[in-house]
């Protein structure tokens, strides 16, 4: 007799339905895992063993043998150990086999039979309801797997409490979904003297998720403000929220029993890989521009990044998703992300300060921030220079709006935008409008369309670039509640667009 359960193998963001088939047959006493299992599934079989003993169950002294079905399939990970354990005690009589085959179970083991906690259990949810199947996997990851209300969720902490569900003795709870609220963000925007124009720069990036380049001397104030975005940036919508998840989900990060309303703020390092930024590495895992979807990737020092990591951003950027091509692995993940960038004007970074005058000047600007190419640089919807602030301007009262206030306007403007694109599936915001829609949405008056000829004349624009401010010019007229994009809108946009 063949006992079967279910399982899932992750590709990308999938996870793709995986048969666990157990056989108990006569023979020479052995425990044998078939296909294509890496070095932690096949390892499995040890961990099966011991939390059976611990439970007092004895191994049959017969030959076992698991089949993971398709066996073409790679399979990867510890989650194997708890649909390998389900099928055996299926085999054994323990456990009824068809409740067992109505199954989507994943979970690793301990050797005392405690269930630990696993990535991935949001996507392998969605598989369970796709399957009409219930999901079964460790008590901590039940609060993030129920989010998906069309599969039922069951969460057990050991797999003593998975054999007394099965046989009726405790049945289990089903989960329910579990939300993370963290604190409020403490740093708000008053606490940045001065800058006023790069506060204003900012609300408008954060309203349309357009891409931001921040050029100024040290100390000038830019991580100071990319540090203060997300506490204007609106929280994630249930949507968002699920497609944000089930990457973090991936990358193992949904550990505090839930998933969060908050947008990701993914700050890498610029000694960071290509793999680590673009995605990669062993079994192909997403990288910080997917763990930014929906959010913000802010990149400091922006020309430190190796020239080959800052090219592959190109592509992502325009398409909004990447596909990670290995010899072993092919895979597509979202990334949809707000670029920040912030950038010295030069090595020495006081190129533009007439008090500490740059030797080199003006070519010590020009071969530092030439490492930005010029495809990339026209990627950038907003550009701006960051002048120094005086130190006497540091003892004056803050000015300007605080977050909330900010954060309440751009909220309004994505609201707007939410109503605009509700009937457009893949578009949420001004920043992803295109072709006949982005002429429908933001075509301006006729002073505003001859404002803009002459600025494409003069300043050489290209055709990325004068769509890049006609969507800075609609998101700017969304953050006056404007219906029409008037000749003031475009004029902001274009200063905007040839600050640097």
């Amino acid at each position: 007799m063949v006992t079967r359960t279910y399982t899932v193998a992750f590709e990308g963001i999938e996870a793709r339905l995986v048969e666990v088939q157990c056989a108990v047959t006569a023979g020479l006493p052995s425990f044998s895992i078939v296909g294509l299992a890496d070095k932690a599934v096949s390892e499995a079989r040890d961990r099966v063993r011991a939390a059976l003993t611990a439970m007092s169950i004895a191994m049959p002294s017969k030959r076992v043998t698991v089949n993971l079905s398709p066996a073409d399939m790679p399979k990867e990970g510890s989650h194997f150990d708890l649909p390998i354990a389900l099928a055996l005690l299926a085999a054994l009589d323990i456990l009824p086999a068809e409740d067992v085959q109505n199954t989507v179970a994943l979970g690793e083991l301990s050797l005392d039979g405690s269930l630990v906690p696993v990535i991935g259990t949001l996507p392998a949810a969605l598989t369970a309801a796709e399957q009409e199947c219930s999901l079964l996997c460790p008590e901590q990851c039940g609060a993030e797997a129920a989010w998906v209300d069309a599969a039922r969720v069951f969460g057990a902490a050991s797999l003593l409490e998975v054999v007394q569900h099965y046989t009726g003795q405790k049945p289990l709870a089903v989960a329910t979904p579990g939300e993370v609220t963290r604190p409020k963000h403490s740093k708000d925007l008053r606490d940045v003297k001065g800058q006023e124009r790069a506060k204003r720069a900012l609300e408008i990036a954060a309203a349309g998720r357009h891409h931001l380049l921040l050029v100024g001397t040290p100390g000038s104030g830019k991580s100071m403000l990319a540090a203060r975005l997300p506490g204007i940036l609106p929280p994630l919508s249930p949507e968002e929220a699920l497609e944000t998840s089930m990457i973090h989900s991936l990358a193992g990060l949904l550990e505090d029993g839930g998933i969060s309303r908050e947008r990701p703020f993914r700050t890498p390092h610029h000694t960071a890989s290509m793999a680590a930024i673009v995605g990669g590495g062993r079994g192909a895992k997403p990288g910080e521009i997917s763990l930014a979807h929906n959010g913000v990737l802010f990149m400091d020092e922006f020309p430190e990044y190796p020239r080959a990591v800052l090219e592959t951003l190109r592509q992502p950027i325009e398409t909004g998703d990447v596909v990670v091509a290995r010899a072993n692995a092919h895979v597509r993940y979202p990334c949809k992300f707000m670029l920040v960038a912030a950038a010295n004007p030069c090595k020495c970074g006081y190129m533009t300060d007439a008090a500490q005058a740059c030797s080199r000047a003006p070519l010590c600007g020009e071969d530092y921030l030439g490492r930005i190419s010029g495809p990339l640089m026209d990627r950038f919807d907003l550009r701006l220079d960051v002048p120094p602030v005086a130190f006497t301007d540091l003892d004056l009262p803050a000015s300007g709006d605080t977050s909330a206030q900010v954060a309440a306007r751009v909220d309004a403007a994505r609201e707007v935008q939410r109503a605009r694109f509700e009937t457009y599936p893949g578009v949420r915001v001004n920043a992803d409008a295109e072709g006949e829609l982005l002429k429908e949405i933001a075509t301006p008056d006729a002073e505003g369309a001859a404002l803009l000829t002459r600025a494409a004349e003069h300043y050489r624009l290209s055709a990325r670039s004068y769509h890049r401010v006609l969507r800075v010019a609609r998101t700017i007229a969304d953050l006056e509640a404007s219906a029409d994009v008037a000749s003031r809108h475009i004029a902001e946009a274009v200063s905007y667009r040839v600050a640097s």
